[in-house]
């Protein structure tokens, strides 16, 4: 049985709603989060790093009812579930807004909106050299998170890179990776990333040729986890095989997730971090790319 640690009643002023009267004059917000996690580590141990700070969600929920104004509450749920996803240790999430002074015109106790979010955490690397590159990387995030088996909770910056392998006189590329947590298998995650390819016009007629977008699944399940998967198999094989030497992978993980490891070999040994494998590879076809509003 999954455990869970409930926090109810988080409540703070915020200025969420479609009507002007609503960002204007604002009203209270109350949210319910539940997040699910395996606390048998903390029970054995005592030990606060072993399970999740609830002081701190509430913390970051009271942020976000506080911040920038959404006009629905249906983004404000979802927004807060992203976070709570960030968080390794927690597998799931369920979200509760309420909204008890709604302007429903009619008498009414609550208004309420209830989403669950969860799964496996994977990585996802994007690049595009042909075309409106960043447009095609937003709309390929876009068509990610889209699916309701797939939760994108961070985007690292764009990267401007030049081709590796393959013909030369490429134009460069720009390259994202996208932290996500998926309640897809591995093969089906990659089927998913591959149909959206085919939807942005990505043929495989050229090995490592110019392309409308590339999407690898790089890493499924926390390196060390109980849910890491590793895989020889040709059609997919985890982690990416050449992700530790690819300095357009690299320096976008490591810039979405600092702490981030990288199986490279068996054993607890094996995990390296994502930023000591950049120090060690040729980082001098890659910079910064434009913003994501920019591009």
């Amino acid at each position: 049985m999954t455990d869970r640690i409930v926090l109810q009643g988080v409540s703070a002023r915020g200025f969420h709603g479609v009507l002007e009267t609503e960002k204007r004059e604002g009203q209270t917000f109350v949210v319910d989060v539940t997040l699910e996690l395996d606390l048998a580590p903390a029970g054995r141990s005592d030990d606060l790093s072993a399970t999740v700070d609830y002081a701190q969600v509430a913390g970051e929920v009271v942020r976000r009812i506080a911040g920038p104004p959404f006009d629905l509450i249906e983004r404000l749920a979802s927004v807060i579930a992203r976070d709570v996803l960030r968080r390794d240790r927690v597998d799931a999430v369920e979200v509760v807004v309420h909204k008890p002074e709604a302007p429903v015109g009619h008498p009414f106790s609550d208004v309420q909106v209830r989403l669950r979010r969860g799964g496996v955490p994977a990585v996802v690397a994007l690049g595009a050299n042909l075309g409106d590159r960043g447009a095609t990387l937003r709309s390929a995030l876009e068509a990610l998170s889209d699916r309701p088996e797939v939760s994108v909770t961070t985007v690292s910056p764009m990267f401007e890179t030049d081709p590796v392998g393959g013909p030369p006189d490429q134009p460069p590329f720009l390259n994202a990776v996208a932290l996500v947590r998926t309640e897809l298998a591995p093969g089906d995650l990659l089927g998913l990333l591959h149909a959206i390819e085919a939807e942005h016009g990505r043929t495989r007629e050229v090995h490592w040729g110019a392309r409308t977008l590339d999407l690898d699944l790089i890493q499924y399940g926390r390196p060390g986890s109980a849910r890491e998967v590793c895989s020889a198999a040709p059609e997919l094989t985890l982690p990416h095989p050449r992700a530790a030497q690819r300095a357009f992978v690299l320096a976008p993980w490591h810039t979405a997730d600092p702490a981030a490891g990288l199986r490279v070999g068996t054993g607890v040994g094996g995990i390296r971090p994502v930023g000591e494998l950049l120090a060690q590879v040729d980082c001098s076809g890659v910079r910064p790319g434009p913003a994501w509003e920019q591009a």
